[in-house]
């Protein structure tokens, strides 16, 4: 398997996530959307980042439990309730996502959203893997 990431030059810097990701590999790992739900199914956290991290623990879980690990991942989507907030903190979510992800950047999005299936979560994440 390999993912193959794609930054042209002609487009601004890439910062925190890749242009275009190419996957080469036998096996998609469709990831559900994950918010900062503990084990028995509340949201913790009150910030974006405390939230942020959770939500991310919880995609990586799943993308471990399938066979993956982050350097896997060929796309992610961020779904904020305050797309605003989520720009004031970028520095402390790429921060948190270099932590527990690595620097191997999928391509995202991250895209406002009135509301999540819990009142209570500021964010969620969804993605795709591929695997060998």
């Amino acid at each position: 398997m390999s993912l193959d990431r794609v930054n042209p030059a002609a487009l601004s810097p890439a910062r925190g996530f890749s242009h275009a990701v190419v996957a080469t590999g036998s096996r998609l790992v469709f990831l559900a959307g994950q918010t900062a739900l503990d084990g028995d199914g509340t949201v913790v956290g009150a910030t974006l980042p405390e939230q942020f991290r959770t939500a991310l623990t919880n995609l990586l879980a799943a993308l471990t439990a399938a066979g993956g690990t982050p350097r896997d991942l060929a796309r992610v989507t961020v779904y904020a309730t305050d797309v605003a907030d989520y720009r004031e903190r970028a520095r402390e979510l790429g921060a948190i996502w270099r932590e527990l992800a690595g620097r191997d950047y999928p391509a995202m999005a991250v895209v406002g959203v009135v509301r999540l299936w819990d009142s209570e979560a500021l964010v969620e994440l969804d993605g795709f893997a591929v695997l060998d």
